[in-house]
């Protein structure tokens, strides 16, 4: 039942927000959303304004136990604005209303206490829950966003709205009271990114009080510097994949066949090292690249690496056409909104046929080139 109220009623009227609720940069428990999908835009917003702005603020910000302490009362509240039938609603309110909890030691039972909060985590309906209970959450400062994948929330702000990063604390801030959450200024960082090809260098304001500034941020599992190079990232996943050929190794010495080993090398070490690639491999540089398939040559080495197993760069590109061809096809997909309108001017010239109909967006510098979205829209033209 939970399933058919996800799929048939909640996810949809996402697709119609309210005036009040935007989902449009929520990316996690969203259909075709994914960790990928939410770097792709982050990334996107980001190089963009630096071809504007000398440098680009993002701040991370994390919400201590969001899962566990989202009001009940607040999300039905927010459950009413969506465009779902009564009766829907107030099964929704009867499914959240009456569970309780009690703790059971050396044989005695403390009293039942009512549960009026947080999201029943592994249940179908828990997640889309808390898509709906973050959907107010909003910047307030015109040209600052935010990009949200489940409780893990960074705010843009351009160089042009740096005195707003205290106000849209603040805002957040407000927003996790009203909803029975709290933020954890602990685990809280502010990157500046720049572009170090501009002559004139950047100069940011101070660190704001009681937040960390950093020069490195892991973004939602992928490590990028204040210059958008991704050469850590690379270097911790060759790390941690070098850690499961180790494991590999014992398996050999204890009997598993080499079938068995490939199958895993694949599941395992290369699931690890193409993870979101779509978002970072474009800001990978030579010296990444040769790395990545440096290691897979050692891999082969050692008779891990399946046969006719493409070259990592041919991996990454097919996952790459894969995204993209999803997103084209479907006009509800969350990077869709990302596409440049549809060409319509008639060409009458006898040119290769393009594998996509978009307008090409103007150039403009060699970060917003590293885009996924831009990279593949140029892909086949040269």
């Amino acid at each position: 039942m939970e399933r058919l109220v996800v799929t048939h009623f909640l996810y949809p009227s996402i697709l119609t927000p309210s005036l009040s609720l935007s989902f449009g940069d929520q990316y996690a428990f969203r259909p075709t959303g994914s960790p990928a999908a939410a770097l792709i835009t982050l990334l996107h917003h980001i190089t963009h304004l630096l071809t504007a702005y000398p440098y680009v603020i993002v701040i991370s910000v994390d919400f201590s136990k969001a899962f566990d302490t989202v009001r009940h009362s607040t999300l039905l509240h927010k459950m009413a604005q969506l465009d779902i039938p009564d009766e829907v609603y107030n099964w929704l309110v009867s499914f959240f209303h009456g569970h309780t909890h009690s703790t059971q030691y050396l044989g005695v039972e403390s009293s039942v206490l009512g549960i009026t909060a947080s999201i029943i985590q592994g249940s179908a309906i828990g997640p889309a829950s808390f898509v709906v209970g973050a959907a107010d959450l909003k910047a307030v400062t015109p040209g600052n966003l935010l990009v949200k994948f489940a409780d893990d929330t960074y705010i843009v702000i351009p160089a042009v709205n740096c005195s707003s990063r205290q106000v849209e604390l603040q805002n957040v801030a407000q927003w996790a009271r009203d909803n029975n959450l709290k933020t954890n200024p602990s685990k809280m960082a502010e990157i500046v990114f720049v572009d170090n090809r501009k002559k004139n260098k950047a100069h940011p304001p101070p660190p704001l009080p009681g937040i960390v500034r950093v020069t490195t941020l892991k973004i939602l599992g992928v490590t990028f510097t204040n210059s958008l190079s991704v050469a850590e990232h690379v270097h911790a996943v060759i790390s941690s994949s070098a850690q499961t050929l180790y494991a590999l190794r014992v398996l050999r010495a204890h009997g598993m066949d080499d079938i068995s080993l490939q199958t895993i090398f694949r599941s395992v070490v290369i699931a690890k090292l193409m993870y979101a690639s779509s978002a970072w491999w474009g800001f990978t540089g030579a010296s990444d690249r040769q790395r990545l398939a440096a290691f897979i040559r050692r891999s082969d080495r050692s008779r891990f690496v399946p046969a006719h197993l493409p070259a990592f760069a041919d991996l990454c590109h097919d996952a790459d056409e894969k995204m993209f061809a999803a997103i084209t096809s479907d006009r509800h997909h969350v990077l869709h909104h990302l596409l440049p309108p549809q060409s319509t001017g008639s060409q009458n010239y006898n040119l290769r046929q393009r594998t996509h109909n978009f307008a090409l967006p103007s150039r403009s510098g060699h970060l917003t080139d590293n885009n996924f979205i831009q990279r593949m829209l140029y892909f086949d033209v040269y």
